[in-house]
């Protein structure tokens, strides 16, 4: 039913419930799958040349991060005896970086974890699985994560 499964990885507890969720899709369906970690490059904006935190600092920490969650959704999917393709993408918006990443690979599923965020935390941080799911045409499976 499934050829190609994408799944977003952010290395949350949530994203490795849909790496899990992932894995026994494509076990079912013999699918493909491809794990992605989206880097925002320019996730602020400021005013002013003095920044707490700058721009070469934080594409080195968000590079570390997403080889780490890259390591982990490979070791997980590959003990659940699926092989997997691994991405670093870069794009303005990681929902963006998603669909972008979904029409490269030919995914007809993806599969992503949703934190559950409500309120002032999703007014500030956003959603990337509702932003991924008001922008694709591509089957879509939302894992849910532990509400705080």
């Amino acid at each position: 039913m499934f050829k190609q499964i994408l799944v977003p990885v952010d290395g949350s507890a949530t994203s490795l419930a849909a790496i899990d969720k992932a894995a026994g899709l494509a076990r079912a369906f013999g699918s493909k799958v491809t794990a992605i970690f989206v880097i925002d490059p320019y996730p602020f904006t400021g005013v002013g040349a003095d920044f707490a935190y700058g721009q070469d600092q934080y594409l080195n920490a968000a590079r570390a991060e997403a080889g780490t969650a890259i390591e982990a959704a490979n070791a997980r999917l590959s003990a659940a005896g699926v092989a997997v393709d691994t991405k670093v993408v870069e794009s303005h918006a990681v929902w963006r970086g998603v669909l972008e990443a979904a029409d490269a690979v030919g995914a007809d599923l993806i599969v992503m974890g949703s934190h559950g965020r409500r309120g002032l935390e999703k007014l500030v941080l956003g959603s990337v699985a509702q932003s991924v799911l008001s922008h694709t045409r591509i089957n879509t499976l939302v894992v849910r994560g532990e509400v705080d």
